[in-house]
């Protein structure tokens, strides 16, 4: 059912969904020339792409019963999204389409192993910025788990619909996909209150060292872990690219080892990532185990070119994961890569639909 200008749709019936995520959603138009600008590549592939979308493929792929609470525009491509996610097993039954706007549609370009600049066409308002708190889904009160997203408390009216979804969970599993994207915000300085007041209420943050510092002031994994837990979620996770991943509870800390990959496009590994955890917490596995799995799922889709298209299913994950636990299977780190490039006039580094490179060795 399609709901004009609101936040969601029909409601559900039958049992609760696993995760509900709340952000993004769009087209992914990605070169298929590898290596050389927008302005000379020939031709596009098109795929379902977007934070919140990804991150729904990604647990359903690995057994998830999920939703995306987002909006499209009345257009093809809006089809197209709406389309995409019911064939990736996703329900689209709490995605708005919002009169007046454009479906989101993102291009990126390719410079392996770590340089994947992006451009957003999202302008003057894209359809996930216009959800309203009004008639927001019993889904969200009573799935499993809401994931929720930084950027998608950028701009109103969405930051107010994220802040009446937190309340209406009230106690329950919130996962904090901190997702900066500095380019979203007209002021970014206001960004640290927001994320501090929507930690309260979450139960897992995740996020790399440039997202971690802006919500909780420092960079260092251990450092802001710590703090983290300081602001009352339960479980802190870091992604520390080709150092692994870091998580950490009141009881135990632990860091995943990177996983060795050639890397094709490092967009979207960290929604598979996300994907990941979730299907890992919802079954009660081990943090550590949820962590290498994290790792593994990320570093597939790094090697893969599209981002929803390209998540795994739990029998890749496992196959990579024993592979790489065999005498020789290359866990080891990787040399460190370079600083970030300068970004082109319109596209910034940190502005990519996931984080480029998790828990994955880039070579």
């Amino acid at each position: 059912m399609r709901t004009q200008g609101r936040a969601g749709g029909e409601e559900p019936a039958g049992a609760p969904y696993d995760v509900v995520t709340l952000g993004r959603v769009g087209v992914d138009l990605y070169p298929e020339q590898s290596g050389i600008g927008l302005a000379e590549v020939r031709s596009f592939a098109k795929y379902l792409g977007g934070t919140a979308g990804n991150v729904a493929v990604a647990a359903a792929r690995l057994g998830l019963s999920t939703a995306v609470l987002s909006a499209v525009g009345p257009d093809p491509f809006g089809d197209f999204v709406r389309t995409a996610l019911t064939a990736f097993g996703v329900d689209t039954r709490l995605l708005a389409t919002v009169p007046g706007t454009q479906t989101p549609v993102v291009f990126c370009e390719l410079f392996p192993p770590d340089d994947f600049p992006i451009h957003f066409y999202r302008r003057p308002v894209a359809p996930d910025e216009c959800l309203t708190p009004d008639h927001l889904p019993a889904a969200v009160r009573t799935a499993r788990a809401l994931w929720i997203t930084g950027s998608a408390l950028a701009v109103e009216p969405t930051r107010s619909t994220v802040f009446a979804a937190l309340e209406a969970r009230a106690g329950g599993e919130v996962w904090f996909d901190l997702d900066w994207r500095p380019g979203f915000w007209a002021d970014p300085a206001e960004a640290p209150a927001l994320y501090a007041r929507a930690l309260a209420y979450a139960t897992l943050a995740v996020g790399n060292r440039a997202e971690v510092e802006v919500a909780v002031g420092s960079a260092d994994p251990e450092t802001a872990a710590g703090l983290l837990l300081r602001r009352g979620v339960r479980t802190a996770v870091v992604k520390q690219g080709p150092a692994g991943a870091l998580v950490r509870t009141a009881g135990e800390s632990y860091v995943a080892p990177p996983m060795p990959v050639k890397v094709v496009n490092g967009l979207g590994a960290g929604d598979a990532f996300g994907g990941a955890l979730c299907a890992g917490l919802i079954a009660g596995d081990p943090l550590p185990e949820v962590l290498r799995a994290a790792n593994a799922a990320g570093a597939i889709v790094a090697s893969r070119l599209a981002c929803a298209d390209a998540m795994p299913t739990r029998a890749e994950i496992d196959a990579m994961l024993h592979e790489r636990s065999a005498p020789g299977g290359g866990t080891g780190a990787a040399p460190r890569l370079a600083e970030d490039r300068a970004p082109g006039p319109d596209a910034d580094p940190s502005d990519g639909t996931s984080d480029p490179h998790p828990g994955v060795d880039l070579v």
